[in-house]
């Protein structure tokens, strides 16, 4: 078996608190603009298969407990406890959290508690931008303390995230800033239509955000949804002389793609997690094609949890599983040796993340 240190979950979001029923719980499984199929249920995809698999134990239960005997087992134990005992045994030390999502959702000192872990910060720029909007009076007010906004959050956050996925060529950010008085103009019209809470989704205002993030020379994750993310290669392109880390996050069934960008820019680092967890019994096939193509230490483990404690556990539980499958195959047909293989494990599922985002920097 392959040896790992402690896990660094370098993407997630926080997790609910609430006690949750069965419809409630299962449409957090995947995200669907709709419901299953008649007849079945969330559960019935290779993330509700995981979730059976690996997080009954974790609760007292035998693996592959029905959801019903799930669910009310997860009842007896409260919300809290279920979360507690799903965190601490995932075997992650640190996280990197999205701060970005709804508000009813756990922030990094009350996941850090749960889990007994650290946990850090990744400031959305879209939520931060919005944050502004809602205590500035005009459009030159707005810039100026979103300037401030991103200054400050960059003395204290590990990195900055965009939640809007990239998903086409119209939407990728370009390879320049846009000038001020392109920014004046976004801004005036984003601020005159947006209700209190909306969204950013100015592409002008998402530059000028990415832009920004750029320039304090913290790393940035860039969301690429279930999308190519060849779009992005001029901004990669772009960016590669200022100096910033970034991070692809998502790209499954594109995840080949990401892999390839991460490999051809050196600033460029590519996440492993989010789609492990999805795709369940397949994740060593997925994270075996990763590495067919991106470079030891360009690839990081994340759970990509978000809403579900299950899904922070599932994601770790299920990379440990898959990397262990990959590596000890290399290793037995003589390709590797141990010792590197160990190695290599160190890197992906901590150390790359750690350097990335100076984890351990006094």
């Amino acid at each position: 078996m392959i040896e790992t240190p402690p896990l660094v979950d370098q993407y997630c979001n926080g997790f609910l608190r609430t006690e949750l029923g069965l419809g409630t719980f299962e449409a957090q499984l995947i995200r669907s603009a709709g419901p299953p199929a008649a007849g079945t249920t969330f559960f019935d995809t290779q993330s509700g298969f995981a979730v059976r698999r690996w997080c009954p134990p974790l609760l007292g239960l035998e693996p592959h407990a029905t959801p019903a005997r799930y669910l009310a087992r997860r009842r007896e134990l409260g919300a809290a406890e279920s979360a507690r005992r799903l965190l601490r045994g995932s075997g992650v030390a640190a996280y990197v959290l999205d701060t970005g999502a709804a508000a009813d959702l756990t922030g990094p000192k009350e996941l850090a508690l749960a889990a007994d872990a650290e946990a850090f910060e990744a400031v959305r720029l879209e939520s931060l931008a919005e944050q502004v909007a809602d205590t500035s009076g005009t459009v030159a007010a707005f810039l100026a303390n979103l300037a401030e906004a991103v200054h400050h959050a960059a003395t204290g956050a590990a990195a900055f995230t965009c939640a809007v996925a990239f998903d086409g060529a119209a939407a990728a950010p370009a390879a320049a800033p846009p000038g001020p008085g392109e920014v004046r103009g976004a801004a005036g019209r984003w601020l005159a239509r947006r209700p209190r809470g909306g969204a950013v989704r100015d592409p002008v205002l998402l530059r000028h955000l990415l832009w920004s993030a750029v320039a304090t020379g913290l790393p940035l994750q860039l969301h690429t949804g279930a999308a190519d993310p060849e779009p992005l290669t001029e901004f990669v392109r772009a960016t590669a002389r200022h100096g910033v880390r970034l991070v692809l996050l998502g790209g499954y069934p594109y995840h080949r793609h990401t892999a390839q960008l991460a490999a051809a820019f050196p600033h460029v680092h590519a996440d492993v997690g989010a789609a492990l967890g999805q795709t369940g019994a397949r994740a060593a096939a997925v994270l075996g094609e990763l590495m067919e193509l991106a470079p030891f230490g360009k690839l990081m483990f994340s759970s990509g949890g978000r809403h579900l404690p299950e899904l922070h556990a599932v994601g770790a539980l299920v990379f440990r599983e898959a990397l262990g499958r990959v590596l000890c195959g290399w290793v037995g047909e003589g390709s590797w040796s141990w010792r590197d293989a160990e190695r290599v494990a160190a890197m992906v599922a901590a150390g790359n993340a750690r350097r990335v985002y100076r984890l351990d920097a006094p």
